[in-house]
C-alpha cells in the first residue's frame, strides 16, 4: 500500500526533470537564433510548403511577412528649369542696367568733352578778338597821341593817371589775384567803391550788379569780375549814346547857338569859356563871347586875354552891372551878326548861396527874350577835385537851371577821376569836356570809350 504513492512521487519528478531539460533546450535554441541575427530576434522560416505556394503566386500570409519600415516624406526639389530660367533673368537684367549705366556715362563724357571743345574754341576766338581789338586800341591811342602832341595837349590817359593810381589801382590789385570770385572778393569790391567818390547810389548799383552776375554763376574769376565792371561803367558813362560819339559842343540849325557857362568861383569856369572858344574857332565856327561874371575882380579882364587869343570878340559890361543885361546885349549882337556860337560866362559865386541861383534864374529869363529858345545849352563847370562834392553842386546847379552838360576840369591834378562816373549815373547828365591841363587842346570832348580805356589801361 505504501509503495504506490511513492512510485507515483517518483514519477512526477522525473516527468518535471524532462520539462526543465526541454525548456533550457529551447531557451538555448532561441538565444542562438537571437545571436546569429544581431541581437534581434528572428521570425522563424517559413515551411517549404508555404515558400513554394508563395511561388506558385498564392499570397503569403501577412501575418507571416516582415512589417515594412515607413519613410518620412521629402519635399521636393524647385524644377531645375525654372531654377535656371530665374537664373537667367536676373543675368539679363543685370547685364541691361550695366549697358545702361556705360551709354549714360559714355554719354556724359561726350557732353563734357564737347563743351570743352567749345569752350576752348570760344576762348580762342575771344582772345583773337581781344587781340584784334588791342592792337586797335593801341593804334588809336597812339594816333591820339601823336595827335595830342602836334596840338601841344595831352591824352585823357595821361590825364588820368593819377586816378589809376587811386582806386583803380586797387581795382587792379583784386581783379589780378588769382582766386575764386565769391562774397569776400565782393567784399573787397565794395570798400574800394565806397572810397572812390563816385557816390553811394553808383557804387551800390555796381556792387548788385556784380553780385547779380555771381548768383548766375557769371563770375567764376576776377578777369570776369573786371570786364563785368568795366562793361557796367561803360554803360553809365555813354547814357545810350551811340558808340564813339562825341559830347562835344555840338551847334544846330538855331543861329546864334548860344551857351550858358555855369559853375562856383574856382572851378575853371571862365578859363573853359576861352578854352571852348579858341576850340570852336579851330572848327571855322564864329564865335561872341559875354563877360556876364560882373561880380568877381579880373573876371572880365582874363575873359578878355582869353578872347584875343581865340580871336573873338567880346561883350563886356561895366564892373558891378547887371549881368543879365550883359548876357542880353551879347545875345543881340550875336543875333545880329549872325555869329554862329555865344559863350556866356556867369558870375560864379557859391552854390549855396540862394542870390546866385536866382541871379543865374533871372539870366536865363532873359536870355530867353533876346533870343526865343535860348540858352541852347548849359554848361555847368566842376572842379574834379571836389568828388562828391561837384555831385551835391551839379544835383543844386540841374534842379535850378536844367543843365545839359558838364565839363569837368583839373582831372589831371586828382585821383578821384570817378566823379565821371557818379554824376552820369545819378544825374544822368553827359560829360560833354574833361580839362586834362593848361593847354587849349588840353580841353578834350569827352568820350565815353575812351575814358573807360583810359581808366582800366
Amino acid at each position: 500500500m505504501h509503495l504506490v504513492p511513492l512510485a507515483l512521487a517518483t514519477s512526477d519528478l522525473v516527468g518535471a526533470a524532462i520539462l526543465v531539460a526541454l525548456l533550457a533546450l529551447f531557451v538555448a535554441a532561441g538565444l542562438r537564433m537571437f545571436r546569429s541575427r544581431g541581437g534581434k530576434p528572428t521570425e522563424p522560416p517559413l515551411p517549404q510548403a508555404e515558400i513554394e505556394r508563395d511561388l506558385e503566386g498564392e499570397a503569403v500570409a501577412p501575418a507571416r511577412l516582415p512589417r515594412p519600415v515607413p519613410v518620412p516624406p521629402t519635399p521636393a526639389p524647385p524644377a531645375a528649369d525654372e531654377a535656371l530660367r530665374v537664373e537667367a533673368e536676373v543675368a539679363r537684367k543685370k547685364e541691361e542696367y550695366r549697358q545702361k549705366k556705360e551709354a549714360e556715362r559714355l554719354e556724359k563724357e561726350q557732353r563734357r568733352l564737347e563743351r570743352e571743345e567749345a569752350d576752348r574754341r570760344a576762348r580762342e576766338e575771344d582772345a583773337r578778338a581781344a587781340r584784334l581789338a588791342e592792337e586797335a586800341r593801341l593804334r588809336e591811342e597812339e594816333e591820339k597821341r601823336r595827335r595830342a602832341e602836334a596840338e601841344g595837349g595831352r591824352t585823357l590817359a595821361a590825364g588820368l593817371e593819377k586816378t589809376r593810381g587811386g582806386f583803380m589801382a586797387r581795382l587792379q590789385g583784386l581783379f589780378g589775384a588769382p582766386r575764386q570770385v565769391d562774397e569776400s572778393t565782393l567784399a573787397e569790391l565794395e570798400e574800394i567803391l565806397f572810397t572812390a567818390d563816385i557816390g553811394v547810389k553808383t557804387a551800390t548799383s555796381l556792387l548788385e550788379s556784380a553780385r547779380d552776375r555771381m548768383r548766375r554763376r557769371e563770375l567764376d574769376d576776377p578777369s570776369k569780375l573786371k570786364a563785368a565792371l568795366r562793361e557796367e561803367i561803360t554803360r553809365i558813362v555813354t547814357l545810350g549814346d551811340s558808340p564813339g560819339a562825341s559830347r562835344g559842343i555840338s551847334p544846330g540849325p538855331s543861329r546864334p547857338w548860344v551857351v550858358m557857362v555855369v559853375g562856383v568861383n574856382g572851378s575853371g569856369k571862365t578859363t573853359t569859356v576861352g578854352k571852348l572858344a579858341a576850340r570852336l574857332r579851330q572848327s571855322g565856327l564864329t564865335v561872341l563871347l559875354g563877360a556876364g561874371d560882373t561880380f568877381r575882380a579880373a573876371a572880365g579882364e582874363q575873359l578878355e586875354i582869353w578872347a584875343e587869343r581865340a580871336g573873338a570878340p567880346m561883350v563886356r559890361g561895366k564892373d558891378g552891372a547887371d549881368p543879365a543885361s550883359v548876357c542880353f546885349e551879347a545875345v543881340k549882337r550875336g543875333v545880329d551878326e549872325r555869329f554862329d556860337v555865344v559863350l556866356l560866362d556867369t558870375a560864379g559865386r557859391l552854390h549855396t548861396k540862394l542870390p546866385l541861383m536866382e541871379e543865374l534864374k533871372k539870366v536865363k529869363r532873359v536870355v530867353d527874350k533876346a533870343w526865343p529858345g535860348a540858352p541852347n545849352d548849359v554848361l555847368l563847370v566842376l572842379d574834379a577835385t571836389n568828388g562828391q562834392n561837384a555831385i551835391a553842386q551839379a544835383r543844386q546847379f540841374h534842379e535850378s537851371l536844367g543843365i545839359t552838360g558838364i565839363a569837368l576840369t583839373k582831372l589831371d591834378g586828382t585821383a578821384k577821376g570817378g566823379v565821371v562816373i557818379g554824376i552820369s549815373d545819378e544825374l544822368r547828365i553827359p560829360v560833354r569836356y574833361v580839362g586834362v591841363g593848361e593847354k587849349v587842346a588840353d580841353l578834350q570832348p569827352f568820350e565815353p570809350a575812351e575814358f573807360v580805356d583810359a581808366l582800366f589801361e
